[in-house]
């Protein structure tokens, strides 16, 4: 009499599979680890924020923390003696990244407690006069200043994986505009065969130039997105890294930026959340304070592009950056 055959035993891959979604399931099966995922919708906050906010003691919501970064809803940076906690978001190839978009988006239709929107807004308050406070007893200069908003080596890791994994089919043409002082352009050159440098500042095109003396495969452009040369571009990345708040009309900036990209092109944009600190625009020559991450979506979708992936990274002194990279949409015909 013939008997069936046994059944294969399951590969490790499964068992891991297994062990990932529970622990997914688990990390969001408690009320305080929903509040913070809310908390933490469009900010990153270090432990100690964390506590006073949701008035917790620390050995507690470490532990939740923990829970939640093994899990893959949190992610950490350290900053000096801080660690701030972020949402991780998950890419659409990549396990259970539905599902973990699932539970993310039914986090932010909950209501913080009136008590915990109030302490929320005193630390709002709290970071701003610390900068305030920051800035009144160190007078520097302009570059100084700016590079404790958001000094690029504080950032550039985020921004150096986003190159590296790039959904784009060719590494043609890359343009970044208002390339800085050119930290970035080294990078950009091993990766593209031709790199396109626009500014509208001769003094920082110049600077940009120098830092990219060596590189033969970049070219300067002084002028804005509406320059001729960008007409018939069609970039496979284009790169607006602390840009936009130094635009008059950032969504302008924006929808030239797409209508410069090749089908499936990305756009990579780094840039401020929305701030208070209005002593940004008399020392840094800032037009903008910062951005809400709905508004750059709005002027995004507005230009044709879809959104690939976002990170919100804490820096110093109470301001937020956002990595935003979206895509073209690609011929159908």
């Amino acid at each position: 009499m013939n008997s069936a055959a046994p059944s294969p035993l399951a590969p490790a891959e499964s068992k891991d599979t297994q062990t990932q979604l529970a622990s997914l399931c688990k990390a969001a099966a408690d009320s305080l680890r929903l509040r913070v995922l809310r908390l933490l919708r469009h900010d990153a906050m270090d432990v100690s924020e964390l506590c006073a906010v949701l008035d917790v003691r620390q050995p507690a919501l470490s532990h939740h923390l923990k829970l939640m970064s093994t899990a893959g809803l949190l992610c950490s940076q350290r900053d000096g003696n801080h660690i701030f906690y972020r949402r991780q978001e998950l890419t659409g190839d990549e396990p259970f990244a539905a599902l973990q978009q699932a539970l993310l988006s039914a986090a932010d239709t909950l209501e913080l407690g009136v008590n915990e929107e109030a302490r929320r807004d005193r630390l709002q308050r709290q970071r701003e006069q610390n900068s305030l406070d920051f800035f009144t007893s160190n007078v520097a200069r302009f570059r100084e200043q700016q590079d404790l908003i958001a000094a690029p080596e504080r950032y550039a890791g985020a921004v150096n994986s986003l190159l590296d994994a790039l959904p784009v089919a060719h590494r043609r043409t890359a343009l970044e505009v208002g390339p800085g002082d050119g930290w970035l352009l080294p990078r950009l050159s091993e990766q593209f065969e031709r790199v396109i440098a626009l500014d509208n500042a001769p003094a920082m095109l110049e600077s940009a130039q120098s830092t990219a003396a060596t590189l033969n495969n970049i070219e300067f452009i002084l002028g804005d997105t509406r320059h001729q040369a960008l007409m018939s571009l069609r970039a496979d990345l284009i790169v607006i890294n602390m840009v936009l708040h130094h635009t008059p009309d950032p969504a302008s900036t924006l929808q030239d930026a797409a209508s410069a990209l090749a089908p499936g092109g990305a756009l990579l944009i780094t840039e401020l959340c929305e701030h208070q600190q209005g002593w940004t625009r008399e020392n840094c020559g800032d037009l903008w304070l910062g951005f809400a991450p709905e508004l750059l979506q709005d002027w995004a979708s507005a230009a044709g592009l879809k959104e690939l992936t976002g990170s919100y990274l804490g820096q110093r002194n109470g301001f937020k950056l956002q990595l935003r990279l979206f895509v073209a949409a690609k011929n159908t015909s």
